[in-house]
């Protein structure tokens, strides 16, 4: 930055003592563009000063009435970021140590007889000053940024709320952090390190922790100087010096954030108040993201105790439906056994013949109990146990299961399956589920008896399984909703079946898909793969 870059906004203010040099200064700055204000009077600068803003105090060192360096420190109380450019007949080092321990930005030797040289030196003051600040800046920007980052991945809420604490600390550097949440006037320490206002014991600290909640402004309060008398005996009760209240307003809730130094310690300053308020509002995002978070762990865990309930659900109305075909599948094997046992049963018969008929009713047993535990690992509501499953062994029982139920509506089977397919690694209840599924879904297509299909191949990385039936199919305008939830195109359906089963290959890996085709009636293909998809 140059002069020329300054002259449109920088506020010059001038203290010298001897009016010419104060004139000198006033006239040349002024014809480059600058705001200038001169005074001789030191009294009047600091009144000036506290009155108006400039961005750079001009001054001479050596005044009869009040020293130089006594109005530095007067401008960089009531306008810390001012630049300052000092002048001086008298340029010995020690002047030039202390100007640099007050901060000045640049040091202008009288007398100073070109213009150009004040010039140069004020935009060179101007310049280092706004260098200094813009690093600072950075500087005190840097850690706030790492606070935010590390604020902004804490999703749970009770350890969210130690590391806010944690954060005020360090950069406030204070020993006292409490959060306060105050609901329908009631006053509660959430969280608290080192000491704090005592709200649970003393309605005055509860009454100034809701008026700070509620009126939503900061406050700063000290234990000694001007204040509320009440509200700094309550500081000096505690042990306390200073202390700020940041309100953090929320969803359905006020809360306060507290800052305390012990009563040994420097009081809080303009500076810490606005830091704080930074701190604050990251905290308000935080605790605001972290709930947000919280909210949509509740909605998942919701939808996955859905999504449970209506797998149980269809398998109960699966269950409904297959009440016939598992009677007729478990009394068949148990007629046999009464035939064995009762043919077993006969004197007159040879021994041989006799062991024979016990084998055959032990066979009969064995399909029995084979049949039975399948069954049970399909209607067990936490069997999800993931093993290798022989597809086609699994694909025949169905079968086998479903036969009666398809036969009593006159639907003809068709199985075109190869002698063996490579195992899959699955829920074995889960696969055999979606198999009584695509069945039952070809029965209920046909109401007046047809012909079903299935069919079976090894395919690279899987299984492919045919299910098609010659029923009235499903209408062009309706295919891309066969899987959503409830949706029928059946009178009386659940519209659950293919949805969970559905549900059930997407969780495998596989894919279920409705196949175009020439041919009347409905063909679902299913592909299951053979490795580890979990």
């Amino acid at each position: 930055m140059n002069a020329a870059t300054t002259t449109a906004s920088a506020s010059i203010l001038v203290v010298d003592d001897e009016p010419g040099i104060a004139a000198l200064c006033d006239r040349v700055l002024s014809r480059e563009g600058y705001r200038v204000t001169a005074l001789i009077n030191p009294h009047a600068a600091i009144e000036h000063l506290q009155q108006t803003r400039s961005d750079l105090l001009l001054v001479d060192i050596r005044m009869p009435e009040v020293d130089g360096f006594d109005v530095i420190s007067r401008a960089k109380i009531v306008q810390p970021d001012i630049a300052v450019l000092v002048m001086t007949g008298f340029g010995t080092v020690e002047t030039a140590i202390r100007a640099l321990r007050q901060g000045v930005d640049g040091l202008l030797l009288k007398p100073f007889e070109k213009g150009d040289e004040l010039v140069q030196a004020v935009a060179q003051a101007i310049n280092d000053n706004h260098r200094k600040r813009d690093a600072a800046r950075v500087q005190a920007l840097r850690p706030l940024f790492n606070v935010t980052e590390t604020l902004f991945a804490e999703t749970d809420q009770n350890k969210l709320i130690g590391l806010i604490a944690g954060a005020i600390r360090d950069h406030l550097n204070c020993s006292n952090v409490a959060y306060y949440r105050v609901d329908n006037g009631t006053v509660a320490a959430v969280a608290q390190v080192g000491k704090a206002l005592p709200v649970e014991t003393d309605s005055g600290a509860a009454a100034l922790i809701r008026r700070v909640a509620e009126d939503r402004d900061p406050m700063i309060i000290h234990a000694t100087g001007p204040g509320e008398v009440d509200a700094q005996s309550l500081l000096s009760t505690v042990g306390l010096g200073s202390v700020i209240l940041i309100p953090v307003p929320r969803v359905n809730m006020n809360s306060v954030l507290f800052a305390g130094r012990d009563s040994s310690g420097a009081q809080f300053r303009g500076a810490d108040l606005e830091l704080f308020f930074v701190l604050a509002r990251q905290a308000v995002v935080a605790m605001e993201n972290a709930r947000l978070y919280a909210d949509l762990r509740d909605t998942l865990r919701r939808v996955e105790e859905s999504q449970e309930a209506l797998l149980r659900a269809e398998k109960m109305a699966a269950a409904g439906r297959l009440t016939a075909s598992i009677a007729h599948e478990v009394n068949n094997p148990l007629q046999s056994v009464q035939n064995c046992l009762h043919l077993a049963g006969r004197e007159d018969l040879p021994a041989e013949k006799r062991k024979e008929y016990f084998e055959l009713a032990r066979a009969e047993l064995d399909r029995l109990m084979k049949t039975m535990q399948r069954m049970l690992e399909f209607y067990r509501p936490g069997a999800v146990r993931v093993e290798h499953v022989d597809a086609l062994e699994l694909l025949k029982h169905v079968i086998s299961l479903t036969s009666p139920q398809l036969s009593q509506r006159n639907i003809q089977i068709k199985v075109d399956l190869p002698d063996s397919l490579p195992f899959i690694y699955a829920v074995s209840g889960q696969i055999q589920q979606i198999f009584i599924n695509l069945i039952l879904n070809a029965h209920d297509a046909m109401p007046s008896g047809g012909e079903m299909k299935i069919g079976a191949r090894a395919l690279d990385g899987g299984v492919e399984l045919t299910f098609s039936d010659n029923g009235p199919g499903i209408p062009e305008d309706q295919r891309n909703n066969i899987f959503e939830p409830f949706f029928s195109t059946k009178e009386g359906g659940t519209g659950l079946g293919l949805t969970v089963s559905y549900n059930i290959v997407t969780a495998h890996g596989g894919k279920l898909d409705l196949v175009d085709r020439d041919e009347p009636g409905a063909c679902f293909r299913l592909f299951l793969p053979t490795g580890d998809k979990q």
